[in-house]
């Protein structure tokens, strides 16, 4: 591609109509239903793995479509868009594009076994890198992986604790990242990480949900290890370098929560500008009034703009080309123009707005945890600041 060309493809556009034509037989009720009893969204993530859309990114030889991160983008931007919002997008988030790190670095084996039936829907996997005592601070894990023979060819043996755990419950099986050398016997902090993908033997993983203000649909959970056996032929590459392959698929999933954000962000507008002109209020629709109708339209162009950013990111990466920055503005930018729309959605809506009838509430509730997951907007600033802007780092 030469030049500037902000245009999607014939087949983009006919993935983002198509997308928004499947999720729209779920509507606000279905959502509202799922999120309140905190069910599983099952109808939703069958129709789409029939679809053949958690495939997309996973390579044609084991059953995928092999495309990037732009389609991947436009899928997760329309699911959410549709009014299922985080619900939606949670459900499929680690099928479209969480596998990367097995696509590239796992085994002829593991990637025959796994990716064909994340393909088709069949396999549930969860990710499990944060810790209570570690936080952001990937380095001070301290579930640990020990060999249970002499030499280097056994079995792992796993004890530890993992938090905010998506889908743990769902899941057959986890995408683990452990320690194998502890950290003060590393060359550095991030050496001596192990990732693994495995089976979730109850017998020695307990799963806890976590109570939430939000995104009910998708549990999140502690998760307790205890004496899990994990055979070696389960380890992703190198013992000691799983670090460098989660950073593989960090900027890919920065990507991918910002695209989330921005159909959140465009839902909310949606029916906020729908309810502007619907509702009357002293012989007028509100939406004439200029306190309403200039906040709505400050939305639209953040949301247009951080777009923008977005689209340059994906376009970088399937280009092979580095875009730690842009990856990290969009999810920034994304996820701050989101929750601003969600919350003058509400305010639109008035009263209304902080009821269940209308699910501004929901969109709200769900754009807010944008800012937090899966890193801070703190930890992007201070990212852009030390990488980019050349500053000293500030922790």
């Amino acid at each position: 591609m030469s030049g500037m060309n902000f245009e999607l493809t014939e087949d983009q556009q006919l993935i983002r109509k198509s997308v928004a034509e499947l999720s729209a037989r779920f509507d606000d009720h279905y959502w509202m239903e799922k999120d309140q009893a905190h069910e599983f969204p099952t109808e939703f993530y069958e129709a789409i793995a029939a679809g053949g859309w958690l495939g997309m990114t996973i390579p044609e030889e084991y059953g995928g479509h092999g495309l990037g991160i732009t389609e991947a983008t436009i899928l997760a931007e329309e699911v959410a868009r549709s009014g299922g919002g985080m619900n939606a997008a949670s459900s499929i988030h680690m099928s479209i594009f969480g596998m990367q790190p097995v696509v590239v670095f796992g085994s002829d084996e593991m990637k025959a076994e796994t990716l064909p039936r994340i393909a088709n829907g069949d396999l549930h996997v969860c990710f499990g890198v944060t810790e209570p005592g570690a936080g952001l601070d990937t380095s001070r894990i301290t579930t640990f992986a020990k060999r249970s023979g002499n030499d280097s060819t056994g079995d792992y043996i796993v004890n530890g604790r993992k938090v905010w755990i998506s889908k743990a419950l769902e899941s057959e099986k986890i995408l683990l990242l452990t320690r194998t050398t502890p950290r003060d016997e590393a060359a550095k902090p991030t050496d001596g990480l192990t990732l693994f993908l495995t089976d979730i033997d109850r017998d020695h993983v307990d799963i806890r949900p976590i109570k939430k203000m939000g995104r009910n649909a998708v549990s999140s959970n502690e998760v307790f290890i205890d004496d899990l056996r994990i055979p070696a032929a389960h380890r992703i590459g190198e013992e000691g370098k799983g670090f460098s392959y989660i950073l593989h698929g960090l900027n890919p999933e920065r990507m991918l929560i910002a695209a989330e954000a921005l159909g959140i962000g465009r839902v909310a507008l949606d029916r906020a500008v729908k309810y502007a002109n619907d509702r009357v209020v002293f012989d007028r629709p509100i939406g004439m009034n200029q306190g309403i109708q200039f906040p709505l339209a400050d939305s639209l162009a953040r949301l247009d703009a951080a777009e923008l950013i977005l689209r340059k990111a994906t376009w970088l990466y399937d280009n092979g080309k580095s875009c730690g920055r842009e990856a990290n503005m969009a999810k920034y930018l994304c996820a701050d123009a989101g929750f601003d729309a969600a919350d003058r959605a509400l305010q639109t809506h008035g009263g209304m707005g902080y009821s269940e009838e209308y699910n501004i509430s929901r969109f709200f509730r769900e754009s807010r945890l944008m800012k937090i997951a899966p890193v801070s907007q703190e930890m992007i600033l201070n990212f852009l600041g030390a990488n980019v802007l050349g500053l000293p780092k500030s922790y």
